[in-house]
C-alpha cells in the first residue's frame, strides 16, 4: 500500500499501522512526500499570534511517526501516476507499484503567481507585506505583527481564487479590525485606517450561511469587501508608496490600489501530475467518491483532503473527518470486501472575531449545517471563553490527528473506528441515497463475475 502527501498521508499510515486487521496481514506500506516536517494547518494562526503558547508549529520528522518497518521516500515529489498499470514515478528516477493507493497531495501553494509578492513577504518586515502560507519555520517570526502595525492607511486581506488551500480558516479581517479599532482608540493608528478584503470569489465562505454572518459582520464593522477582483502584483515605490496591482475577473479592468499593510494568502493550483493523469475530474481533482471517497474510476485509489473533486470547505478539520472513513475503506479492499465507510461531508471552519473572540461553522455534504454550526454569538462572554475553549481544542485535534502518541486516530483513539453496511447506513436513509450509487463499478463487477 501506497501513501501519498503531507501531514494527512502521514497521519493516515500511522493510524492504519496500528489497526489489528493491518498487522494481521503484514502489509508493506510505504509513505512518500514531499515534505520531512509538517505544520497542522488550522493551528498556524493561533500558535503565529500566540494564542496557543505550549505549541510547536512544526511536527518532528515523518519516521517519528511511521513504523520503522514502512518505506520513506521524503524530499521528493511524484511526476506520474498510472493507474491501469498500479504505479507511479517519482523525481529521484525510482518507480513504484501498489495494491492500493491514497492521494492527499494537497495543492501547489506558491507566491510565484502574484508578482513581487515574495521580494516584499520576504524582505524587510518595515513592508508591512505578509504572505500567509505554510513553507518555512521562519515564517512564524515574519508573521508575528500581522495586522499589528497598520498605523494610517489600507490593509488587505486577500484570499485566492476557489479552491485553495486555507479554505474557511483565512478569513482574518474582523480580527485585524479589532486589533485596528483599538489601536484607533488609543491614538496609534489614523482615523482613515481601514480594513478591506478582496477577493476574485463571489463570496467569502462556499457555505452560504457563513458567508451571509460574515458579510453581515463585516457591514458593522466598517469593513470593505471587494468580490471579483484577482491580485496581480505588489510592489514598493522608491518614495516607500505600497501598490497593488487587480484585475478583475469579469470585465478584465485592471486597477492599482495604494496600501499600508497586506495579509495575503496566495494561490493554490493542483499539481501537474494530476492534470496529466486520469485520475482528475474536469477541474484538475481527485474524481473520488463524496462519500467513501474512492476513486470513482480505480477503486483501488482513495483520496482524500485539499485535492478532492467535490463541493465542500477545504479544511484540517474536514481531512481529519475524511481520515477514519478513508483508513477503513482502504483496509476493506484489500480484503477483498465491500467498501462501508461513509463520510457525511462534516468540515469546521474557525471563525476568528478577535483578539480574544470567537465563533465558528459547521456543515456536512451540499453545506447542510451541521449540529453545532455558529452556535456561539460573535460578541460577549460566551464568545470569549468559546476562544480559549477552540483553540485547546484545535490543539487537542493536532496532537490526536498528527502526534507521536500510538493510536488509531480520530475519532476514538484508542480502537478504530467501525461502520455499518450501506443498506443500513443511517446518513444514507436520511438522505434517500442509494447504497448501489457508492458501489465502485469494479468490484460491482467483479461480485456480479463471481455470483455467475
Amino acid at each position: 500500500m501506497r501513501c501519498l502527501g503531507g501531514i494527512n498521508s502521514t497521519a493516515l499510515l500511522s493510524h492504519i499501522q496500528q489497526h489489528p486487521l493491518a498487522q494481521k496481514m503484514g502489509l508493506k506500506m510505504a509513505i512518500i512526500s514531499k515534505d520531512s516536517v509538517y505544520v497542522c494547518p488550522q493551528i498556524y494562526f493561533a500558535c503565529i499570534h500566540e494564542h496557543i503558547k505550549d505549541q510547536r508549529l512544526m511536527s518532528d520528522a515523518v519516521p517519528a511517526q511511521i513504523e520503522q518497518w514502512s518505506k520513506i521516500e521524503t524530499g521528493i515529489e511524484v511526476t506520474k501516476v498510472n493507474g491501469d498499470a498500479n504505479s507511479l514515478e517519482m523525481s529521484n528516477g525510482k518507480t513504484f507499484n501498489y495494491k492500493s493507493l491514497v492521494l492527499a497531495p494537497g495543492f501547489d501553494h506558491s507566491m510565484e503567481p502574484i508578482e513581487g509578492l515574495t521580494e516584499l513577504a520576504d524582505g524587510d518586515e518595515a513592508n508591512h507585506v505578509f504572505a500567509h502560507i505554510l513553507d518555512k519555520k521562519e515564517r512564524v517570526s515574519q508573521n508575528y505583527y500581522s495586522g499589528w502595525q497598520n498605523l494610517n492607511g489600507d490593509t488587505i486581506c486577500y484570499s485566492p481564487k476557489f479552491p485553495y488551500k486555507g479554505e474557511g480558516t483565512d478569513f482574518y479581517a474582523a480580527y485585524y479590525e479589532h486589533f485596528q479599532r483599538l489601536d484607533t482608540l488609543n491614538g496609534r493608528a489614523a482615523a482613515n485606517a481601514r480594513i478591506q478584503y478582496w477577493t476574485p470569489n463571489k463570496e467569502i465562505y462556499k457555505f452560504g450561511y457563513a458567508n451571509e454572518v460574515a458579510l453581515d459582520e463585516c457591514h458593522k464593522r466598517g469593513i470593505e469587501v471587494m468580490f471579483g477582483w484577482e491580485m496581480m502584483k505588489v510592489q514598493k515605490l522608491d518614495n516607500g508608496q505600497k501598490i497593488a496591482t487587480f484585475k478583475n475577473v469579469d470585465s478584465g479592468e485592471v486597477i492599482e490600489k495604494d496600501f499600508h499593510q497586506a495579509n495575503i494568502n496566495p494561490p493554490s493550483k493542483t499539481h501537474q501530475w494530476i492534470k496529466d493523469s486520469d485520475l482528475a475530474d474536469s477541474e484538475g481533482l481527485l474524481d473520488v467518491n463524496k462519500y467513501t471517497l474512492q476513486h470513482k474510476k480505480y477503486d483501488n485509489i482513495f483520496g482524500f483532503g485539499d485535492a478532492v473533486g467535490f463541493e465542500t470547505t477545504r479544511t484540517q478539520g474536514a481531512a481529519a473527518a475524511q481520515n477514519p472513513i478513508v483508513k477503513n475503506n482502504v483496509l476493506q479492499f484489500l480484503q477483498g470486501n465491500e467498501i462501508n465507510g461513509v463520510y457525511d461531508g462534516y468540515t469546521f471552519m474557525p471563525f476568528l472575531l478577535g483578539n480574544r473572540y470567537a465563533s465558528s461553522f459547521q456543515h456536512k455534504h451540499d453545506f447542510e449545517p451541521a449540529a453545532k454550526n455558529h452556535m456561539i454569538p460573535n460578541y460577549g462572554i460566551f464568545s470569549r471563553v468559546y476562544f480559549d475553549w477552540m483553540m485547546n481544542s484545535q490543539k487537542g485535534m493536532d496532537n490526536s490527528y498528527s502526534g507521536f502518541n500510538k493510536n488509531h486516530g480520530p475519532p476514538h483513539g484508542h480502537w478504530p473506528a467501525s461502520y455499518d453496511e450501506l443498506e443500513h447506513n443511517d446518513y444514507l436513509k436520511s438522505k434517500n441515497i442509494d447504497p448501489a450509487d457508492l458501489v465502485n463499478p469494479k468490484y460491482a463487477a467483479r461480485l456480479a463475475a463471481k455470483e455467475a
